[in-house]
């Protein structure tokens, strides 16, 4: 399971510091959808802030810093592992991006995409799940301008097509069965991938990625499978997934279809033969559509992650009038149309 864009912009602060503790509980955003998440072998999200203390100070844009105790309210809410290679890594500087592996690893999750030293970069990420193992890697376009550190260029993976290839490559030699890429790519805002996309992502596919999950239009994009040329696969090509946006899973940002996201679901099935060889395959694609519903109370904004086939449904959340109802039915018929709107051809 896969969710895109994970942010904290100043707004979503305030309503969840309990100032006898001096800490943050960040929980009440996920307490809906953490039923579906809790349903996946591996959850993946997109962290797109860093969280490395207050001494740093925390912010939204245009450079942020969360709070550490997101990643806690993650990892209760049922995720696994997050990509953190973003044009917002090094908001903070290297000391921002090296303080937030920690604190995600100190809460048990799996970041991918960023790393503290050079060992640390050529780490394997590959996660075993009722037999199978799932590869994983990151990388983003870029940082903002944000110059990277030159005596630490490992700190965040840039997309680069050979690197990439190569990265694919060491994850098979490794023993993984299938490879999920995460590519923060695209244009901002925009519903629909661009050629760059596609081109890109149809190349990963054609070096062994099996599923490619984008990020940063922090709108959603379409998917769509791409089929390529392998000779050693049945029928002489093999097929990839894509999805090119999954949109903002929690953020600030309101309305153009900022506020909505989705929860991607897909089956993999691994079959062993006789002579021991094996091969994994990906189906059964789902899109749960999720809308993050935020209201004021006394002067303070609050936060909810709703799964909108189930809230359009029921109409009994809470503060949530017709209108909205009506509202939120279009927002999920839109979604569930322009998610299919690509072809099953692959990119020209």
């Amino acid at each position: 399971m896969a969710v895109g864009d994970i942010m904290v912009h100043s707004p979503q602060l305030p309503a969840y510091y309990d100032p006898k503790t001096g800490r943050y509980d960040f929980s009440p955003w996920f307490r809906k959808v953490k039923p579906l998440l809790s349903e996946g072998d591996w959850v993946v999200g997109n962290l797109e802030t860093p969280i490395a203390g207050a001494d740093l100070k925390y912010s939204g844009y245009p450079r942020f810093n969360a709070p550490p105790e997101l990643a806690d309210a993650l990892r209760g809410s049922g995720f696994q592992i997050l990509s953190t290679a973003n044009n917002h890594t090094l908001d903070r500087g290297y000391i921002g991006a090296a303080r937030t592996l920690r604190n995600l690893r100190g809460a048990g999750l799996v970041p991918v995409g960023t790393a503290l030293s050079r060992t640390d970069s050529q780490r394997l990420v590959i996660e075993e799940r009722n037999g199978i193992k799932l590869g994983f890697l990151a990388y983003s376009y870029g940082t903002n301008g944000i110059p990277i550190p030159k005596d630490k260029p490992y700190v965040i993976n840039l997309i680069d097509r050979k690197t990439i290839a190569a990265d694919i490559a060491k994850l098979r030699r490794a023993g993984a069965d299938a490879v999920v890429v995460s590519l923060h790519f695209g244009t901002e805002y925009q519903r629909m991938p661009n050629d760059s996309q596609r081109s890109l992502a149809r190349d990963m596919i054609a070096s062994g990625a099996d599923l490619i999950l984008g990020s940063h239009p922090h709108v959603v994009q379409p998917y769509e499978t791409v089929e390529v040329p392998d000779a050693g696969a049945p029928g002489g090509s093999r097929r990839g997934f894509v999805i090119y946006s999954l949109g903002n899973f929690i953020s600030g940002q309101k309305d153009d279809w900022k506020d909505v996201g989705v929860i991607l679901k897909l089956t993999l099935s691994k079959t062993t033969a006789a002579d021991g060889t094996s091969r994994t395959e990906w189906g059964d694609v789902e899109a749960t559509p999720t809308w993050v519903h935020s209201r004021i109370v006394n002067k303070k904004k609050y936060f909810t992650v709703l799964p909108l086939p189930e809230t359009v449904a029921r109409k009994n959340e809470p503060g949530l009038t017709e209108a909205d109802y009506k509202k939120l039915t279009a927002l999920l018929n839109g979604l569930n149309r322009h998610l299919r709107h690509l072809s099953a051809a692959p990119a020209g």
